[in-house]
């Protein structure tokens, strides 16, 4: 029976854990000298209801990997061609064919047959599971929009650093899952979703209040 893994030191310093949420197990990682403002449960918890909104199949795990700008600007520039840090990268494992279609604001061009061949991906034996990707958020980045009043959805929202962590791993997850925000129609329905998955968060407490309540104000 599936129960949360105990923490574990990583080669780097960091540590894991493993917080199960069925079907998900979700696999959150914190480098040596980062200080989240939310706890794992509180996090994983926030990715599931993501997974769920965005119909990732399941049994399935994900990786969170909480870090800092130096690492997210390395990463930035490998994989992305761009200088300088950002608060969250995400690496899927999956196409987005592997996941419910939604509407992206661009021609139809999704193969029923490569769709139907990708979800036999995730029919592993009994007691595996299907690895959907890694989400890698910078908190030093989270901390520093989230006090300048360069957070939330636009790029202006002064609330708390927990909130604006929250905010990036449901985003980071949504990304993973095959939801991008290239185009406005796409990304006013992911605006949606993340709204929407923040207020099933359950409230944690009156200091980090509801993420969904503080973007909408």
């Amino acid at each position: 029976m599936d129960g949360d893994r105990p923490e574990t030191t990583d080669p780097d310093g960091g540590t894991t854990a493993s917080v199960y949420l069925p079907p998900f197990r979700i696999d959150v990682t914190v480098r040596r000298g980062v200080v989240p403002p939310v706890s794992r449960h509180r996090l994983a918890s926030a990715v599931r209801l993501a997974l769920e909104a965005a119909g990732a199949p399941g049994p399935a795990s994900i990786g969170v990997v909480l870090s800092d700008d130096g690492e997210l600007a390395e990463l930035n520039a490998v994989h992305m061609g761009h200088e300088g840090p950002t608060d969250v990268l995400s690496f899927p494992f999956f196409p987005p064919e592997a996941y419910p279609a939604h509407d992206r604001g661009l021609p139809a061009g999704r193969d029923p047959w490569v769709a139907a061949a990708l979800k036999q991906a995730f029919a592993l034996p009994p007691g595996l599971r299907a690895h959907l990707g890694d989400v890698i958020v910078s908190v030093e980045r989270a901390v520093a929009q989230a006090a300048d009043g360069a957070g939330g959805q636009t790029g202006d929202v002064r609330w708390t650093s927990a909130q604006e962590l929250l905010l990036l791993a449901v985003h980071g997850t949504l990304h993973v899952c095959g939801w991008d925000h290239a185009e406005p129609v796409e990304e006013a329905a992911m605006r949606t979703l993340e709204r929407k998955v923040l207020g099933s968060l359950p409230l944690h407490d009156a200091e980090h209040g509801s993420p969904a309540a503080a973007l909408d104000r």
